[in-house]
């Protein structure tokens, strides 16, 4: 049985997707360190948090997904060292859930990783995370109040630091608790660094040529992106997880609105003294209690002055529109070069070039 499991909760928007690209993409290199990274792929340990947080949509899920806790179990019980379990989603699952996980991986001792950031960047962050996930809630009515469902993830119940704090802590002593503070002045590898330190890796031995940055839109692409999913949602289209991947996130919003390289942006002054008031209860939890802090804690500090930024409830309708036709001219070039290269002779009609599309 594994002596140790680190359990990475996340919280979400806070380089997870960087650091979970590098132990990927280094497993034999993780197990030369000793440190086993079980499952079939990163989507084991997506549908693993799915299974702690009950949700219920598993019985219809394939039997891959829903075995996925049990592989997972399987492996660590047979690996005589340490094991790393990742993925942001676990963030969400309630006291007895978390309780419920720590028992079933009895008796490797568990240890929560929680990468963290202050509240006000990590809140503008998930906004735009939600709407690459098709939402087409707006920022100023976005995470208006703290979900009692573990199946939410774009919500308090995973961004607040204090309330994911407190329920995990109910499951894995204090001590147990390693907290890293997210410097996002640093060089990106920094992070890396600590977490590795952790985990008791050889941090210059992985290769970091792989990962790359969750980068965020301007201002007016995200409204624009937010007004193209209202349409979506209206035509009950691109609802699937995949296609919400692949077309959303990253053909429209990573590949086409981010570049554009837009506007920074804050929250509404309402949202922030928010975000202030539960970021000032996380700290207080921090030092009134036990826990592992690696890094400075003064970087989930909100600073008193911030540089003055637009909302997006400041956008105009101008403005999204000189956006979207842009956009439109982006994408026919897009489709231009799809279709070209999909036969040197265009099919005619209407359905000619869907159907093109749809062949590739």
């Amino acid at each position: 049985m594994a002596r140790r499991v680190f359990v990475h909760i996340g919280l979400p928007k806070t380089a997870t997707t960087y650091l979970q690209t590098i132990v990927w993409g280094s497993r034999e290199q993780l197990l030369a360190d000793g440190v086993l990274l079980p499952g079939l792929g990163r989507f084991d340990h997506l549908w693993t948090s799915r299974i702690v947080r009950e949700d219920p949509r598993l019985p219809k899920a394939s039997e891959e997904h829903r075995s996925a806790w049990e592989r997972l179990r399987a492996e660590i019980a047979s690996h005589d060292g340490d094991a790393l379990i990742t993925h942001e989603f676990f963030a969400a699952a309630s006291a007895e859930q978390a309780a419920r996980m720590a028992e079933q991986l009895a008796p490797a001792e568990v240890h929560v990783v929680i990468t963290a950031r202050d509240l006000l960047g990590l809140f503008t962050a998930s906004w735009q995370e939600s709407l690459k996930n098709r939402g087409t809630a707006s920022m100023a009515d976005y995470s208006r109040e703290v979900s009692e469902d573990p199946r939410d993830v774009w919500n308090w119940r995973t961004l607040d630091l204090h309330l994911v704090l407190q329920r995990w802590s109910e499951a894995v002593a204090h001590e147990r608790i390693h907290v890293l503070p997210l410097d996002t002045s640093a060089p990106r590898d920094e992070i890396w660094h600590r977490f590795a330190g952790l985990l008791g890796l050889r941090a210059d031995a992985y290769d970091l040529s792989q990962s790359f940055p969750n980068e965020s839109m301007g201002v007016v692409e995200a409204e624009v992106l937010r007004r193209v999913n209202e349409h979506l949602v209206a035509r009950k289209s691109l609802g699937a997880a995949r296609d919400r991947g692949m077309f959303i996130r990253t053909f429209l919003a990573d590949e086409r609105l981010v570049p554009r390289k837009g506007e920074k942006f804050w929250p509404q002054a309402d949202r922030i003294e928010e975000c202030r008031a539960r970021n000032d209860a996380a700290l207080a939890y921090l030092r009134e209690h036990p826990v592992d802090v690696v890094g400075d804690l003064a970087r989930l500090e909100i600073p008193a002055e911030l540089p003055p930024r637009r909302t997006p409830d400041s956008v105009t309708d101008a403005e999204v529109a000189a956006a979207a036709t842009d956009l439109v001219a982006t994408m026919l070039a897009d489709v231009r070069e799809l279709r070209v290269g999909a036969s040197p002779e265009p099919p005619t009609g209407k359905r000619g070039l869907l159907g093109a599309l749809r062949r590739r």
